[in-house]
């Protein structure tokens, strides 16, 4: 690994950590200017593609997913190693469904679910944008929904 201060090739490895089900973390330092940096290594995966309502295929990015969930938790007590958490469960889950092609739709209710476990306000949120609630009786409805699996004890 080359160091990014000085372009040296000798480099050596200081600290490893696993940071979710497909990377691991480790921290170098450079044997020549002795400056410390961090690298990530990915696990190399089959591509995933996501089948849209109108029938394209598109590459799985999980920035997109990323985007939805922190602007449904913009504002919320939910910091960016959750969100991270989050992202890594999701993208297991799709991975666990052993699929190369995935339906949007199904993505859509992973993401419902993680936000529901984790914040109810972004869990509406979200799902005002997801399900196209066109009026204030649709927002009531899923709140009403909301409370009845919460008082059954279905959400934590």
């Amino acid at each position: 690994m080359k160091c990014p201060y000085c372009n040296n090739d000798e480099t050596k490895v200081t600290d490893s950590r696993d940071t979710g089900t497909y990377t691991i973390r480790r921290r170098r330092e450079c044997l020549k200017c002795n400056k410390r940096f961090t690298t990530y290594e990915y696990i190399e995966l089959t591509p995933i593609y996501v089948k849209k309502k109108d029938g394209r295929l598109e590459k799985f990015d999980r920035n997109k997913i990323k985007n939805g969930i922190t602007k449904a938790l913009e504002k919320r007590p939910v910091g960016h190693e959750q969100i991270e958490k989050i992202l890594n469960n999701i993208e297991e889950r799709i991975r666990r469904t052993g699929q190369e092609e995935i339906e949007s739709k199904i993505i859509g209710e992973f993401v419902m679910d993680a936000l529901k476990e984790t914040d109810h306000v972004a869990y509406i949120r979200f799902a005002s944008v997801y399900r196209s609630f066109a009026d204030v009786s649709s927002f009531e409805e899923e709140i009403k929904n909301l409370t009845k699996q919460n008082a059954v004890g279905g959400i934590k």
